[in-house]
């Protein structure tokens, strides 16, 4: 039995809440988080603001719906890329400069906010399952999965310093850290 497809008022409201997504997504890449409003979340999306509160029940809100929106996207890159070690590598590092103020908020927020910590524990758990399939060799033994959260949280951070200026601050080059991570995925995978 097939499922009937959604009311229209609820494709609407659906349709709504995506926008306002993709509206928060863009001032939270631009703007950054603590300097957006749900104001400005709701105009740029085009509705009036008390149209977000509908939706969603604060700025933290959203910016978690956000944060998934953005892990998402960030698959569908490594899915469309090209499987060479550094080809990956690079497409992680393109996302992270694109999204440099949402990963730098992302970062203060999860060491202040207990909600977004959760959040984040989570969606990392779900990028480790998925770096496992996309890396097989890389999957847990004896549910150890200390090599694909070791990769995961090493690729976010040198991808992070590289995006925010930190590592070239340091007196280290972009295409050795990638030739770094490309022989530490290398050694994982033996």
């Amino acid at each position: 039995m097939a499922l009937a497809p959604p009311s229209k008022q609820r494709a609407k409201s659906q349709a709504t809440r995506q926008k306002l997504i993709d509206a928060a997504a863009d001032e939270f890449r631009t703007s950054g988080y603590f300097n957006t409003d749900t104001n400005k979340i709701a105009t740029r999306a085009g509705y009036a603001p008390a149209t977000f509160y509908k939706h969603f029940k604060n700025k933290l809100g959203i910016f978690l719906a956000a944060y998934e929106a953005w892990v998402a996207e960030e698959w569908r890159a490594l899915e469309a890329a090209d499987e060479d070690t550094e080809t990956l590598i690079r497409t992680v590092l393109a996302h992270h400069k694109k999204h440099l103020l949402f990963r730098t908020d992302l970062r203060g927020l999860a060491a202040t906010e207990p909600e977004v910590k959760r959040y984040q524990n989570k969606l990392r758990r779900e990028q480790v399952k998925r770096l496992a399939e996309l890396a097989p060799d890389l999957a847990p033994k004896d549910d150890d999965w200390s090599n694909p959260v070791f990769l995961l949280l090493t690729m976010e951070r040198v991808s992070d310093a590289i995006a925010d200026g930190s590592a070239k601050a340091s007196h280290a080059t972009e295409a050795k850290l990638i030739a770094n991570l490309v022989e530490l995925i290398n050694s994982l995978r033996r």
